[in-house]
């Protein structure tokens, strides 16, 4: 599962690293993004195939939906099952996107307690989920674009603190996931595998992070383990 995570590194450098134009982009920094939450999406524009950003709420709500509410329930979808799933299938073959972050939240049980853990790497360089979009228009008229984010089994640094792992696109598998001439099940879920496990590290955090209302630089702190 992924349920938290970061976003604040510079406009510039995210920019620089995933090519994409930000024209009307409103952002800021964030160390606590919740569910329900805009994060930033980046996605290819099919006609031109230029790379575009752009706000999107976290929490899929599919274009079939009667409701905004199961966005909620609707922030991560399975990798394994992501292609057959109906709230899914349609986004996986056409609506593929890139939910881009520096960091992310796991809780690590100790008898009843849940011990906060931040997960990043360790040259705090911003990284892509894998991300699925969609286009929900309510029945007063309005467009509201969600998306989802695709989760694998954990590797060996994750999987003492949680059973499930965000997927963390490479570099090198980013342009193939955003292809929109690409629909097949075989070439896309081949992509959707657990991050090496030496390209990310781990740091205890306070309890800051259990409320969203805490979006400040001091929810990514260390504390003593």
């Amino acid at each position: 599962m992924c349920g938290r995570f970061t976003l604040s590194s510079n406009l510039d450098d995210l920019q620089g690293r995933f090519g994409f134009e930000a024209r009307d982009l409103e952002y800021r920094h964030s160390y606590n993004i919740a569910p329900t939450q805009q994060v930033m999406v980046v996605s290819v524009d099919p006609q031109h195939g230029n790379r575009r950003a752009e706000s999107m709420r976290w929490g899929l709500v599919p274009f079939w939906a009667k409701d905004l509410k199961i966005g909620a329930r609707m922030i991560n979808a399975q990798a394994e099952t992501a292609a057959t799933k109906p709230a899914f299938r349609a986004a996986f073959k056409k609506r593929r996107c890139l939910v881009l972050a520096d960091g992310f939240f796991e809780w690590r049980k100790e008898g009843k307690e849940k011990i906060p853990t931040y997960i990043f790497q360790p040259s705090n360089t911003p990284f892509a989920f894998a991300g699925l979009w969609d286009n929900w228009r309510s029945p007063d008229g309005e467009n509201v674009r969600s998306c989802t984010i695709l989760t694998t089994t954990p590797n060996e640094l994750i999987q003492p603190i949680h059973n499930r792992m965000p997927v963390i696109l490479s570099q090198e598998t980013e342009a193939l996931w955003l292809d929109p001439m690409t629909e097949e099940q075989e070439t896309l879920t081949p992509l959707l595998i657990p991050a090496p496990a030496e390209g990310l590290t781990t740091m205890v955090v306070s309890n800051l992070v259990n409320s969203y209302k805490n979006q400040g630089p001091e929810c990514v702190e260390p504390v003593a383990a």
